[in-house]
């Protein structure tokens, strides 16, 4: 199932739905409609687990033939919000973890030009996450290196604690597509929680795919255009540090929970890894795409104080 926070209109509240086709399925009037209980937030759906899904399944299959009134609404009619409008928690972010990034990333951000041994993991705050369309800020007054990283990202189903690599996966809820936004220059002595979690720079959607219907995370396309140019393009096969090494070693002494997020890395491609450098400014617009997920669609526009016109 492809699941989407979606808003019928500017004061509507965020709702669950279900893409199916050209139109959104309302979870919770879908359950109100077959005499069961059903959500209306992506994040309650979550913590019930596996047999909500299945009721989700079941009532999705009885009714596909002859929706009820009130349940189905054209997509082109809704706005999608992020699936998970604002996660419980931070956003688990992993570095260089395509092998060709790690190499560029020596080149130019001064990282170094070893393969990491362990998964290098940062974070972003709630307040970084915006959903599909919304724009990414761009404050001049704190960076002039702002960059783009397209990433597949893990849905967690549930609690995760010290799990192994051969379970991990049986953890996990769902998949997305993330842009991890980074201002390059505001790393701080080592750290990137300053650089990569300014709000805005997690755009997240459109939707969730359940994990059953992605046979093999490690077997997707994704790529990122910057203003219609191709930046980046490669295949989740490439991961240095693949799903199930994530959970297990995160979970090893942080536990995961249902809703958690971790952006597992981007490849080759990134605005420091061009010659000569390139970077994001407001008029720039970002589209990235994992395959078997989705597209997201980004404009950068100007923001704070020191925005001007020179911006551009």
């Amino acid at each position: 199932m492809k699941l989407v926070t979606y808003r019928a209109g500017i004061e509507a509240p965020a709702r669950l739905g279900v893409i199916e086709g050209s139109l959104v399925i309302d979870v919770a009037e879908l359950g109100n409609a077959a005499g069961i209980a059903l959500p209306d937030r992506m994040l309650d759906l979550i913590d019930l687990g596996p047999t909500a899904l299945d009721r989700l399944r079941d009532a999705l299959d009885k009714a596909r033939d002859a929706w009820p009134i009130g349940v189905a609404h054209p997509l082109v009619n809704l706005t999608l919000l992020a699936p998970i409008p604002r996660p419980r928690k931070n956003i688990f972010g992993i570095g260089l973890n395509y092998v060709e990034h790690v190499a560029e990333s020596s080149r130019t951000l001064d990282t170094s030009k070893d393969l990491p041994t362990q998964p290098v993991i940062f974070s972003k705050p709630p307040t970084s996450v915006i959903g599909p369309g919304m724009p990414i800020e761009h404050d001049r007054a704190i960076t002039r290196q702002l960059d783009w990283e397209v990433e597949l990202a893990v849905i967690m189903g549930t609690t995760a604690r010290r799990v192994s690599e051969a379970d991990a996966l049986d953890h996990v809820f769902g998949y997305s597509v993330m842009i991890d936004i980074s201002a390059r220059d505001n790393r701080r002595a080592g750290q990137w929680i300053y650089s990569k979690g300014q709000d805005t720079f997690a755009p997240f959607g459109p939707c969730i795919v359940t994990a059953d219907e992605i046979a093999d995370p490690h077997a997707l396309d994704l790529w990122l255009t910057v203003n219609g140019v191709e930046k980046q393009r490669s295949n989740t096969t490439h991961m240095l540090f693949r799903i199930p090494v994530l959970i297990a070693d995160i979970s090893a002494g942080i536990t995961l929970e249902p809703g958690d997020i971790i952006a597992t890395g981007t490849p080759a491609g990134v605005g420091a890894g061009q010659d000569p450098q390139e970077w994001l400014w407001p008029g720039d617009v970002v589209v990235a795409h994992v395959q078997g997920i989705g597209t997201i669609r980004h404009p950068v526009v100007a923001a704070g104080p020191a925005a001007s016109n020179a911006d551009t």
